[in-house]
């Protein structure tokens, strides 16, 4: 199913000009209107005028998380404050919060792209849709909100937090989409099999995903648990928030929707382009945003970039899904280490629970990682002997993985904190 096949399944010579008229457009905005980038323009000596082809996209400069907040509050908006409608904001619990101005005609674009993502992924206009991210500031609440909207689905806006009554809620208006975070959907699995809640029972179907790196292991978990056909979408505040790509039913890789932002894949280091197909950095520009277009944002998420044909008959790019972040990696004894590696090689032990964390610390010189696995009840009633042999194992699968030597430590179930947003996988004692 689509929602808009004429443009989903666009051929990629009209694909491609479209795109060049509109980034065209984009440049010649920004340097009129939002001085960061008339300085950047000058300093590089790039014309707008002159941008002929889509190869000419590595002229601009790219845009980095710290130019966002080096303008804090409205500094890189490209239109007057009256005609902004909609203002969202990160955190700014690791530095000082990120704004972002929608104008009218962005919130339209916002919900249909989001309408696009959940049509992709298998949701109707008869579903019933529980969403289970934060509103507020954060953009991923009212984004898939306003998208099931257009949709025409039935919205239940239960926002984050108070677990059982999520379930309740499940149960009582016969919930048939939830949308959250995929580490809160194995937390609210746990929770039914606690309260001894049947999810067979629920009218449950799918369920979309985002806002963290997941690997194919959980999803495999959660389509167990729940049980529901369970897709990944991606977005981020910076450039509109969910909506900038979702899998389809085939969950072969997230389509972009690449009529509103041009995607690249960099390696971090050098910042040069790496070929499609190897994992590099994901720079995004936006080509229809008018309240806060950015130029070559540099999101620190980690994917690559699918070349081949998509079953479903989309001609929209493909990125694999996010396996960590930059600036999420790890550097452990000299090699880069992300929690996906990690998360892989533990879903696929038996005994184990979808729940880790990972504890880096400095003893002398040396760095030293130790893996906290949450194990069934049943490996503690097992002998001392079994649980050295399961630690063992899980050691060597790890040290095989990542190339390095690590510590694990076997906890009972229900051990380590549980969280209803983004999980915390790690906790960083070094002080680097």
């Amino acid at each position: 199913m689509y929602w808009e096949r004429d443009k989903e399944c666009m051929s990629r010579e009209d694909l491609e000009q479209l795109q060049l008229e509109r980034l065209q457009a984009t440049c010649n905005r920004v340097a009129v209107n939002v001085p960061f980038y008339r300085k950047k323009f000058a300093e590089l000596r790039f014309d707008p005028e002159r941008l002929q082809s889509l190869d000419d996209l590595r002229a601009l400069p790219f845009t980095t998380k710290q130019d966002l907040r080096d303008h804090y509050p409205y500094g890189l908006f490209a239109v007057p404050l009256r005609e902004i409608v909609r203002l969202h904001a990160s955190s700014g619990t690791t530095g000082q919060a990120t704004v972002e101005g929608y104008t009218r005609n962005d919130i339209k674009t916002w919900s249909n792209l989001v309408a696009r993502i959940l049509t992709a992924a298998g949701v109707r206009a008869d579903d019933v849709i529980q969403i289970a991210f934060g509103y507020g500031l954060f953009t991923g609440g009212f984004g898939l909100h306003y998208g099931a909207e257009r949709l025409g689905a039935s919205v239940i806006p239960i926002s984050s937090g108070n677990t059982k009554r999520q379930i309740q809620i499940m149960q009582d208006f016969r919930t048939t989409a939830l949308v959250c975070t995929p580490s809160y959907a194995l937390y609210l699995a746990d929770s039914m099999a606690e309260m001894g809640v049947n999810p067979n029972a629920l009218s449950l179907r799918v369920g979309l995903f985002g806002g963290e790196p997941w690997s194919e292991a959980m999803r495999q978990e959660l389509e167990r648990k729940l049980p529901i056909k369970a897709t990944d979408n991606y977005g981020l505040s910076e450039i509109m928030g969910p909506g900038v790509a979702g899998e389809c039913t085939f969950c072969s890789g997230l389509h972009v929707n690449e009529d509103h932002f041009l995607v690249e894949i960099i390696d971090p280091e050098t910042l040069e382009p790496v070929p499609d197909g190897e994992i590099g950095e994901l720079v995004v520009t936006t080509l229809t945003k008018e309240g806060f277009p950015v130029l070559r944002y540099r999101t620190r998420d980690l994917t690559r970039i699918i070349p081949e044909p998509c079953p479903c008959g989309r001609t929209l790019r493909r990125i694999s899904r996010i396996t960590g972040r930059t600036d999420d990696m790890l550097i452990i004894k000299g090699v880069n280490v992300y929690p996906s590696q990690i998360e892989a090689v533990l879903f696929d032990i038996e005994g184990t629970e979808p729940h880790y964390q990972i504890i880096v610390e400095r003893e002398g010189r040396l760095d030293k990682a130790t893996i906290l696995v949450e194990v069934v009840d049943a490996i503690f009633f097992d002998s001392m002997k079994k649980q050295r042999q399961m630690v063992e194992h899980i050691k060597a699968r790890l040290a095989s993985e990542l190339g390095i030597g690590v510590d694990v430590k076997l906890v009972e179930g229900k051990t380590l904190a549980r969280s209803e947003g983004k999980a915390q996988r790690i906790i960083d004692r070094r002080n680097l």
